[in-house]
């Protein structure tokens, strides 16, 4: 693939999809069983099961692992970028690389308003899940 843009993208995308899948399954794998067999004991389809049983129980730790994948991935992009991943991080390597430092002032502002914003909505989030 190379170096540019579209290698971050796949380095991110490609750890964040193995990681919430294992989070996600050992969710399912917690779930009780107990509101599985309420549901199906009125004369459930499969389907109904999923919907009424094992999705409410699986919806707030799913959530919260995209949330939290979510900022992880935000600060992996900067340093990704430093490495030749393209967007904010390159950015910030040339303006260092160029002595820029007005403009590695501006980008690190940048960075932190993101993170700060970041966390925020992850939070704002995270309370209205649980």
């Amino acid at each position: 693939v190379g170096p540019g843009s579209l290698a971050g993208v796949l380095a991110v995308a490609v750890r964040s999809v193995g990681f919430v899948s294992k989070l996600f399954a050992e969710g399912i794998e917690e779930i009780d069983a107990g509101q599985v067999e309420a549901v199906a004991a009125t004369g459930a389809s499969r389907g109904q099961m999923l919907l009424y049983a094992i999705v409410p129980q699986v919806r707030p730790v799913f959530t919260g692992v995209c949330i939290y994948r979510w900022d992880i991935n935000v600060r992996e992009s900067t340093v990704l970028g430093i490495v030749g991943a393209g967007g904010i991080g390159f950015a910030l390597n040339e303006a260092i690389l160029g002595l820029e430092w007005s403009r590695v002032g501006l980008i690190l502002v940048v960075v932190l308003a993101v993170v700060i914003v970041s966390e925020a909505v992850s939070a704002y989030l995270r309370k209205r899940v649980t």
